[in-house]
């Protein structure tokens, strides 16, 4: 049964990468947004914002990743969204494939598809003078930070793109996790806010998730960020998973 499932996720997976593969401009403007707001943040306002020693595009480049993923899975909801309205989805479940293989194919395309956008902002952020003393445990450490958190999002994104009534609806849901970032430690130390809203920083998910990336990429301890930041993600996940499985089910049977 397994077997049955992954192959029918795989040839799915085919799919939607195929169709990434015909619409280059996905990934494309993916990234748009995040290298803008790098190049912003790094040539024009990096210089008035005090974050202590070392480069600013060092200290900005985690949060900026998390925008990118952010802004990514709007195309997760699209894509499921246009398959549920072009009546596609209807001719999976009358086809002799896995049912959840729907589901999981779009999660595996959001999946690779993200971690592309985010291999370009590391590139360009390299460009722009990024550097990192860490090792390959330390960079594989920070890429499965962003994956898990990547499937967090993702499956928020299945439940938008079952549930929403129009194209614009299926992405609306993004923007907020787009805007998050800037109220935590992405941009600026959370010591500089005023204290309700350096409270709310410090305890939202992005901030330690944030921070657990940052000390990794600088070879320092992460300490319990980390912990928290993975409670966070695996927690949003497994919410998100179920939530979705429930709307999917409803609305197929």
């Amino acid at each position: 049964m397994t077997a049955h499932v992954l192959a029918d996720t795989a040839v799915l997976t085919g799919r939607s990468l195929r169709h990434i593969g015909r619409s280059p401009d996905t990934i494309i403007t993916t990234v748009v947004t995040p290298i803008a707001l790098m190049l912003l943040f790094v040539f024009v306002l990096g210089g008035a914002i005090e974050t202590g020693a070392g480069s600013y595009v060092d200290y900005l480049l985690p949060g900026i990743l998390l925008i990118t993923v952010a802004s990514g899975i709007a195309y997760t909801a699209y894509r499921l969204f246009m398959d549920l309205q072009g009546g596609i989805l209807e001719r999976f479940q009358s086809m002799p494939i896995a049912r959840s293989a729907v589901l999981w194919a779009h999660v595996a395309t959001s999946v690779v598809a993200n971690l592309v956008s985010v291999l370009v902002v590391v590139l360009v952020a390299l460009l722009m003078g990024f550097r990192s003393p860490a090792g390959f445990g330390a960079w594989l450490g920070v890429a499965g930070i962003v994956t898990v958190f990547t499937l967090a999002l993702t499956w928020v994104a299945v439940i938008a793109g079952l549930s929403a009534k129009t194209v614009d609806g299926a992405s609306a849901f993004s923007y907020p996790l787009i805007f998050l970032p800037f109220i935590s430690s992405a941009f600026v130390p959370t010591e500089s806010m005023p204290g309700p809203v350096r409270w709310f920083a410090e305890n939202q998910p992005v901030t330690s998730i944030v921070n657990s990336i940052r000390s990794l990429l600088a070879e320092q301890p992460v300490g319990a960020d980390l912990w928290v930041a993975l409670a966070w993600c695996i927690g949003i996940l497994v919410v998100a998973y179920l939530a979705s499985l429930a709307v999917y089910r409803r609305r197929f049977t």
